[in-house]
């Protein structure tokens, strides 16, 4: 009997345990490898933020194209704060290493990644093709995919409208254009700022020096010197420094800045710069992935979208000449205007555009050739 009851308690007692172990913790409730809340559609947990990256090919303090899309990302993680905009690489060249960077970005959960520089193009296309679950965005370039679209702007616009300010301030009649790598983007930025100079003052030339970088400052001050001394009074340029707006200054000369308002890095110097402003289509297209409405498309904002526009006037320009130039603004954002519309006649005085034509916007990203008034060969 009494080895019965031992056998009794000893069964009791196993059971007891056993019950007990299942209680707390034998077994871990649905959720994350933590234990924690569970992932909300999508794989992502509900206090998790949705991590985008950034790509780019200068450093943030540039001054220019990067500092530009720099403060679109921080105007994305002010306007949204379910967002996580804090991941970016700066100074990434346009070569090989630009498949690593993307997929480090890729593998680390970011669901959308903006790649801002155009030599980014192919990479961008062979990582997303990896990644099909992720967007990715890639500015100026043309190539796009299911999940990866294109981004830019009408940044002729403006460009137009600065080489009024410079056509109605040369005095000389020679306007200088530090340009950076030939492509289209540049031609049609050249295009379009000697149009707009010679809309109010014909006898204007704009004489183009390349480059071949983006962020080189001490090249591209040297490079604006060099028209300087060929009789250039007005300094424009594609560059991503105001390394040619300082030699302008330097020289007692004007300068037309670019991607942001320059005046302060060469304040005597300065007559406008062309801006961009990337913030407000950083929010519409993060808002879109996280709300699965957001297709791939090659997106062409205009001065209309507020992603181009004019930056603030030096107090050195006239206010007659303001008013003509804001004037032209209006007429482009209500539509009345059209930079690349005839008559447009080439460098050798052929017409390519008939009068009363537009440009399509095929050719218009394809620009290979350069306007009459432009004195500079296009590199093969």
């Amino acid at each position: 009997m009494r080895k019965g009851w031992r056998f009794i308690l000893v069964l009791l007692l196993a059971l007891v345990v056993a019950v007990a172990a299942a209680g707390c913790g034998g077994q871990k409730p649905a959720g994350d490898s933590k234990g924690g809340e569970k992932p909300a559609a999508g794989g992502q947990a509900k206090d998790e933020k949705f991590k985008v990256a950034f790509i780019y090919v200068g450093p943030v303090g540039d001054a220019g194209w990067t500092w530009a899309h720099d403060q679109g990302r921080k105007y994305l993680a002010e306007k949204l704060p379910w967002v996580d905009a804090n991941t970016y690489m700066e100074s990434v060249p346009e070569g090989a290493d630009v498949e690593r960077v993307l997929t480090e970005l890729a593998e680390k959960g970011n669901k959308v990644i903006f790649a801002t520089s155009f030599g980014y193009m192919d990479y961008v296309i062979k990582v997303a093709e990896k990644y099909p679950d992720m967007v990715f965005l890639h500015c100026s370039g043309y190539k796009t995919a299911k999940n990866v679209g294109t981004y830019f702007g009408a940044m002729e616009e403006p460009r137009y409208l600065s080489g009024m300010v410079a056509g109605k301030m040369t005095k000389s009649n020679i306007l200088g254009y530090v340009a950076a790598h030939p492509i289209p983007e540049v031609i049609r930025g050249i295009n379009a700022f000697t149009l707009g100079a010679r809309s109010v003052n014909p006898n204007v030339k704009v004489k183009v020096v390349w480059t071949n970088t983006w962020y080189d400052p001490a090249a591209e001050k040297q490079a604006a010197l060099s028209l300087l001394d060929a009789g250039a009074d007005v300094i424009a340029q594609h560059q991503d420094t105001p390394g040619p707006q300082q030699a302008a200054q330097e020289r007692g000369k004007y300068g037309i800045g670019y991607n942001s308002d320059m005046r302060q890095f060469a304040p005597n110097a300065n007559l406008t710069s062309p801006i961009w402003n990337w913030g407000p289509y950083y929010v519409k297209t993060v808002e879109a992935v996280k709300n699965g409405t957001w297709k791939s498309e090659d997106y062409y904002g205009t001065m209309k979208d507020g992603i181009v526009d004019l930056g603030p006037f030096s107090d050195k320009v006239p206010q007659e000449v303001r008013d003509l130039v804001n004037q032209k603004k209006q007429e482009i954002i209500d539509g009345k205007f059209y930079v690349f519309q005839g008559p447009i006649k080439d460098q050798s005085g052929k017409i390519r555009v008939q009068e009363g034509q537009k440009m399509s916007h095929e050719d218009v990203l394809g620009f290979n050739w350069f306007v009459e008034g432009v004195e500079g060969e296009i590199p093969k």
